[in-house]
């Protein structure tokens, strides 16, 4: 499979306008990326302009902070579905996982889950901010509320994905649940390892300098 289609391609920016909405997804077309990955607001543009194509339109929720209370973020999960989103990326509310609240952050999980129906759910750990056991357990409570993938970072952090962390993700999860690499990778050689090492998502802004072999700028999601 193409490394494009690895490729959440992803525009998450406070200041991201219609227009470079608009732009992403005209790329992610013409490169043939998996989807576009935009704040909830943006979704039916996004729709709109992925009509007719195989892009798939991914709508980040609780994002970037994950503090909002669960019925804002059910709400708002479920308003993305209902304006096209075809996948869903939780913030955990990664407090309450540090404070050892594990059943608070499992109910919600399930809860965002049961309102997308069959729609994937991927969810963000925040890793940079938890422990290893932290990552380990917040990675088990994601697949005992039946999400689909776990996800590194929101790339809002203090740092991106880690090899380390993927790994402690992957046995963790023990094949019921997908990975997605997301903060910070920015260039070919990074994203291959990602994949070699079991990863089927990569989130990044930085999708056309990977397939073009390149290295991305620093700032770069």
């Amino acid at each position: 499979m193409s490394i494009a289609k690895y490729i959440d391609h992803t525009i998450l920016a406070a200041n991201a306008t219609e227009a470079q909405i608009i732009q992403l997804c005209k790329e992610a077309k013409e490169y043939n990326f998996f989807s576009v990955c935009i704040n909830s607001a943006y979704v039916p543009l996004a729709k709109e302009h992925t009509n007719g194509s195989d892009v798939a339109v991914c709508s980040v929720i609780g994002f970037p902070l994950g503090q909002m209370d669960t019925a804002s973020k059910v709400f708002e999960a479920k308003s993305a579905v209902a304006n096209g989103a075809d996948e869903i990326d939780m913030v955990i509310n990664v407090g309450k996982m540090i404070d050892g609240k594990t059943d608070y952050v499992q109910e919600e999980i399930r809860q965002i889950k049961e309102a997308i129906g069959s729609r994937v759910l991927k969810v963000i750990l925040e890793t940079c901010y938890l422990t290893k056991e932290q990552i380990v357990e917040a990675s088990k409570l994601s697949v005992a509320a039946n999400a689909d993938f776990v996800k590194t970072s929101t790339g809002f952090g203090t740092a991106g994905a880690s090899y380390e962390d993927i790994q402690l993700m992957k046995d963790a999860v023990d094949g019921k649940a997908a990975l997605k690499a997301s903060g910070g990778v920015r260039d070919y050689e990074t994203a291959q390892k990602y994949i070699d090492m079991g990863v089927t998502r990569l989130g990044t802004s930085s999708g056309i300098k990977i397939i073009q072999g390149g290295t991305a700028d620093e700032g770069s999601y």
